[in-house]
């Protein structure tokens, strides 16, 4: 690890090719890996079998020399390991290889022909780390230096470091904190039988939100409902558009994302969050963006997600869908397998750790006093928080080259630490 030093910014991948000149696979309904000039120079498409049931696409770059250290990078809704496609050949160059999955239900990893009314327990939280478990065993590591999640990819990454903390050797978070493991009831050995074990209170945001002028409802509530897959796979605009103004609002470019703290889990406050996590009650997410679409010139000077790159996902997600991504939504709504992980209450993350979102996210502040938790308590070995300039929600895609900075400034400052 010591050996391993930062190395010149990589430019950002032009994409040369439309996703629909992808290779495809023979067998009927497969797809095959990426086609290579979609991809910057020595990042790979490809995909390996046998992992947890799954034929999980990856994208990898740093294969060619073996028995070098491994980072694992894991991607957020709605995205895909494409997602990291500007910061993977710069961890490469710096002596890594590199190894970033399409998660359970997304993109070419198998299965992501996804129902509403498919089984959630292949997505609960466990079955993931397992799919992550089994991928870096797959490549034939036993541990890894680090493993890397960037919105939903931060909780599977901060779980895996929870349940695994032998195969994952640090940990980087990105855009939503982790706060810990849910708790077990303390103390309750003389309560009367049948008292709740908790002090709390019964949590009454939604029906809050509801009751607000005009009344509104949280975007995560929405995602668990039977109508989001459809309302975005064909919205009024197409896939396209919706994706746009999507990316385009949750990012830096959006003028009105001005985050900062929430006092309280109360509708009062949360009704300060932007309309797409407090959505107007009577929307679905893509009449919620469409008013944001940007311009063409807005377009046209958005460098980090040219048109040529965002068809890659429309292509994807309009192919597959949404569900496979909402899945993990309705798990976390449905308080399904929430009792599994009280098997690890008061765990923590032993591990080096560092969180990174943008200046412009609101991710770090939707769940009120989750930061402090993950800072003060949930990773003991905290070595940095850093909010990025100029990025929103899609940091490692919005300002690649400072996000590959700072991990790689970690993994050398980690490297230092366990030398001395």
């Amino acid at each position: 690890m010591q050996g391993l030093v930062a190395v010149a910014a990589a430019p950002a991948v032009v994409v040369r090719a439309n996703p629909r000149q992808q290779s495809r696979g023979t067998g009927s309904g497969d797809i095959g890996p990426f086609h290579p000039e979609i991809l910057p120079p020595g990042v790979r498409s490809r995909f390996v079998d046998n992992v947890n049931g799954l034929r999980m696409h990856v994208l990898e770059a740093g294969f060619e020399v073996r028995d070098r250290p491994a980072i694992l990078l894991l991607h957020g809704y709605p995205e895909l390991a494409y997602s990291w496609r500007n910061v993977i050949p710069r961890l490469a160059s710096a002596g890594y290889h590199v190894i970033a999955p399409d998660l359970r239900g997304y993109g070419r990893t198998s299965g992501t022909d996804v129902k509403y009314d498919d089984d959630l327990a292949p997505f609960r939280t466990l079955n993931e780390v397992r799919d992550i478990v089994g991928l870096v065993f797959a490549f034939g590591y036993r541990s890894v230096a680090a493993v890397v999640g960037h919105d939903f990819g931060s909780p599977v990454a901060a779980w895996c470091s929870v349940v695994r903390p032998d195969v994952f050797r640090s940990t980087v978070l990105m855009s939503a904190p982790f706060a810990g493991p849910p708790a077990l009831p303390v103390d309750t050995a003389d309560a009367p039988p049948g008292r709740a074990a908790s002090n709390a209170g019964p949590d009454t945001l939604y029906d809050d939100l509801a009751k607000l002028k005009p009344p509104r409802k949280h975007y995560q509530r929405y995602y668990a409902t039977r109508e989001a897959n459809d309302n975005m796979l064909h919205a009024a605009q197409g896939v396209h558009a919706f994706l746009r103004a999507y990316y385009h609002m949750k990012s830096a470019d959006w003028k009105q994302n001005k985050p900062h703290p929430l006092k309280a889990r109360t509708a009062d406050e949360f009704a300060k969050l932007p309309r797409y996590y407090v959505m107007d009650l009577d929307k679905g997410m893509a009449e919620t963006v469409a008013p944001e679409m940007p311009s063409a010139a807005e377009i046209a000077a958005c460098k980090w997600l040219p048109d040529e790159a965002l068809r890659v996902y429309s292509e994807e997600y309009g192919r597959t869908g949404f569900q496979g991504g909402l899945q993990g939504y309705r798990i976390g709504q449905s308080g399904r397998f929430g009792a599994e992980l009280q098997l690890f209450s008061g765990r923590t993350i032993d591990r080096p750790s560092m969180f990174i979102a943008g200046k412009s996210d609101w991710g770090a502040y939707q769940s009120p006093g989750a930061l402090e938790r993950m800072q003060k308590t949930a990773c003991t070995q905290m070595v940095a928080t850093h909010f990025v300039d100029g990025a929103g929600h899609w940091v490692q895609q919005e300002q690649p080259e400072e996000v590959s900075r700072l991990i790689l400034e970690f993994m050398q400052h980690k490297a230092h630490a366990t030398s001395r």
